[in-house]
C-alpha cells in the first residue's frame, strides 16, 4: 500500500472518527471478550456521542490516514498527565492508533505512528507513551518495532472485566 495521506482531523471529521473508532475497537477486541462486556463498554464508555465530543478538544490531536481518498485509520494524540512512572519529562500519549481491518499490515499504522512521532518532536516532547492490552501481541510487536519499551502497567476496565494494559514509551 503506497501513497498514504495523513491529515489532521477537524470537528468536521468527528462522525467519521467516532464510527471508525467503534468499528475498529469492536473488530479488534470482540473475539477476546464476552459479548456482554463488549456491549456494556460500547454503550457506556465508547459511545458515538462521547467519541465525537473528543474531536476538537484542545488536549487532543486526531490524525486520519487516507489511501485512495478512503479513510483507513486514525490516531489520537492526547496531552494528559504523565503516568507516575514516567516522571515530569515532556511527553504526549498516543491514546489510540487503529487501522480498519482490511488495511492492517499495509502501512497505515506505521504512517500514523511516523506522523505522530514527528508532531511530538516538533512540539518539544521527549517521550511518546501509550497503553496497550497485555494480550494484544500484534500491537505490542508493532510498538517494539517502533522502539517502544514497557515501563509500567495500569488497569483498563472493559465492561465488567478488569484487564491489564502495559504502559510503553519511546524516547525521542
Amino acid at each position: 500500500m503506497h501513497e498514504i495521506l495523513i491529515k489532521t482531523a477537524t470537528t468536521d471529521d468527528a462522525r467519521l472518527i467516532a464510527d471508525m473508532s467503534r468499528k475498529t475497537f469492536y473488530d479488534t477486541f470482540a473475539p477476546f471478550n464476552t459479548p456482554g462486556d463488549m456491549e456494556q463498554f460500547m454503550n457506556e464508555q465508547f459511545t458515538r456521542e462521547r467519541l465525537m465530543d473528543e474531536v476538537g478538544k484542545p488536549d487532543s490531536i486526531f490524525l486520519l490516514a487516507y489511501h485512495n481518498n478512503e479513510a483507513m485509520g486514525y490516531a489520537r494524540l492526547r496531552k494528559s498527565a504523565n503516568p507516575e512512572a514516567l516522571g515530569d519529562v515532556p511527553a504526549i500519549e498516543i491514546a489510540r492508533i487503529y487501522a480498519v481491518q482490511q488495511a492492517i499490515g499495509k502501512g497505515i499504522g506505521s504512517a500514523l505512528m511516523q506522523h505522530g512521532i514527528h508532531l511530538a518532536k516538533e512540539s518539544g516532547k521527549q517521550v511518546v507513551w501509550l497503553g496497550v492490552w497485555e494480550k494484544n501481541k500484534k500491537a505490542i510487536d508493532f510498538y517494539h518495532r517502533w522502539g517502544f519499551e514497557k515501563f509500567g502497567e495500569h488497569e483498563f476496565v472493559l465492561g465488567s472485566d478488569v484487564q491489564t494494559d502495559w504502559l510503553m514509551k519511546k524516547m525521542l
